[in-house]
């Protein structure tokens, strides 16, 4: 059973409120706010202002937001001196921890950018950017803002809209909280306009286009349980012959570049590093070891009739094992992987077992563990107890599937299944708070989410 949340989390706020400078306290700025100096006059400024908006999200899913999907839950677990990974561990999370501050900024700084290009764009008058290539990259910051948003309300809830360029404190005035359903109602806007706007697909894997939009559709609709547009999109990418599971698991990672596995991800270069392979590996291998595979996972992994060949997920050190997702210990050149088609697959499988459709839905489940080299799941033949046992299977197959990617705390909080399998049954810690400069700098139009 996991530790008293309010009991860590009141300590720590203590303890940050009485070792916090004078000027940290008074010097209290918008989140993502940048300087007016970012302008954006012509096809070049144009270019790198969406990449920015890309670099952005690099911060945000090169170590933060996959920590937050995971740790919280209960396939990856706290093995360091940090604190800010022990609060996770143990849903013990004060408004003030590294972790969640940092990713929250990140996604606004992120979704600035974005307003930023969205605002500015249209008065671009330059030859030398055609009309597709600045439809493309409005479409581009739309999806961007898209998944930000998208996924500030999965962790934090209904979250501050900004839609406009954040350049000083005043303009975020009176902007109050919306709620989860209209930040998942501006997902939905921004993501149509991205479909509208983005071209077909390409050979790019690393750049928004619209079957990437139509993913991140697919898992929006799960999210708010649409069963049948969450299919209906899902079918859409799973047609598309660019993409298709890898021949054996461990090739989308292992060669981790851009395989026809990846439906979006940011990749990274020698001189911009992910790194966040060394939280996960042993100080003899020049890790910090600071997240491990806890032994739940490690047991279901290394079971031929669970894990089949994605026990090449962990390696063994003595008696522990360790994480090799991010594997890249010599260049740091790890992608960030963001939608994988196997995620296509169960997102349909869950969609259409919650339809009734569950031959079709099995069929479904069955192509991600026979990739896996795991037998085939077979429905039950007591009609009553089909549908429950089959979306427990696909819960249990998303646990596999992704056990170091952000997706298992964020599942167990959408199927209200975290108290079930978690013992978090207060529902008030499915929620990440807001972080506590926000709140104090914002009074009047923030609100902190309940708990904390």
């Amino acid at each position: 059973m996991k530790i008293n949340k309010l009991t860590i989390a009141l300590a720590a706020l203590s303890f940050s409120l009485l070792t916090s400078s004078c000027e940290k306290q008074l010097t209290l700025n918008p989140t993502g706010a940048i300087s007016d100096g970012v302008s954006i006059v012509d096809a070049s400024t144009a270019r790198a202002a969406i990449i920015g908006a890309y670099s952005g999200l690099q911060d945000v899913y090169a170590h933060h937001y996959p920590t937050l999907g995971t740790m919280p839950a209960d396939l990856v677990e706290f093995n360091g001196s940090l604190t800010e990974y022990l609060q996770l561990d143990q849903n013990s999370i004060p408004t003030d921890n590294v972790k969640t501050v940092s990713a929250y900024k990140a996604l606004y700084k992120t979704i600035n950018i974005a307003n930023s290009v969205i605002a500015k764009i249209a008065t671009v008058s330059d030859a030398a950017l055609s009309t597709t290539e600045r439809n493309t990259i409005l479409g581009e910051a739309h999806f961007l803002r898209g998944l930000a948003y998208f996924d500030l309300g999965r962790g934090w809830g209904g979250v501050q809209l900004q839609l406009k360029p954040t350049e000083n404190f005043d303009a975020i005035k009176g902007i109050k909280r919306s709620s989860l359903a209209e930040t998942y109602a501006q997902v939905h806007k921004d993501l149509l306009e991205a479909e509208r706007l983005l071209p077909e697909d390409n050979s790019t894997r690393n750049r928004a286009q619209k079957s990437v939009v139509r993913a991140l559709k697919s898992r929006l609709f799960l999210y708010q349980e649409n069963w049948a547009e969450a299919e209906n999109y899902a079918t859409q990418v799973i047609n598309n012959t660019k993409y298709s599971l890898v021949e054996s698991y461990s090739s989308f990672f292992a060669a981790p570049f851009l395989t026809t596995e990846s439906v979006f991800e940011l990749t990274f270069a020698s001189n911009d590093r992910n790194t966040y392979w060394v939280y996960w590996y042993p100080s003899s291998l020049g890790g910090q070891w600071n997240i491990k595979p806890t032994n739940k996972v490690v047991t279901a992994l290394l079971d031929p009739a669970q894990g089949g060949d994605r026990k090449a997920l962990i390696k063994q050190l003595g008696n522990e094992y360790y994480g090799v997702l991010y594997n890249s210990i010599s260049s740091s050149t790890d992608p960030a992987y963001l939608i994988r088609i196997a995620e296509l697959y169960l997102i349909r499988a869950e969609a259409r077992a919650q339809q009734g459709k569950l031959a079709a839905a099995a069929e479904d489940l069955n192509k991600i563990r026979n990739r896996s080299k795991v037998a085939s799941y077979t429905l039950s033949s007591k009609a009553e107890n089909a549908k429950g046992e089959l979306l427990l299977a696909i819960e249990n197959e998303n646990a596999l599937e992704f056990p170091f990617e952000a997706h298992r705390w964020f599942d167990l909080v959408r199927t209200k299944r975290a108290g079930a399998v978690l013992g978090l049954t207060n529902t008030n810690y499915w929620l990440f708070p807001l972080p506590f400069t926000d709140i104090q700098s914002d009074k009047d139009d923030v609100e902190q989410n309940p708990g904390y």
